[in-house]
């Protein structure tokens, strides 16, 4: 999960993977100047990382309890 939003990170901040490669921060970095016309082209890709950082994140939290009996 970290490293998705590192890169994300990074994309948008233009330090990342150029155009034309499909990253999600690039995503919303290219579409501010429109948004307050159509928003879901920043809300889209900012949902999609969520969404990965979050299973991510639990996906780890579960093979942690299930790996380690022991603790409580």
């Amino acid at each position: 999960a970290f490293a998705i939003m590192l890169l994300a990170t990074l994309s948008f901040l233009g330090m990342g993977s150029q155009p034309p490669t499909p990253e999600w921060g690039l995503m919303i970095s290219e579409s501010r100047e429109f948004m307050f016309r159509s928003t879901w082209t920043i809300l889209w890709p900012g949902i999609a990382i969520a969404i990965v950082a979050i299973t991510f994140n639990l996906l780890g939290d579960a093979l942690r309890d299930v790996l380690n009996p022991r603790t409580d």
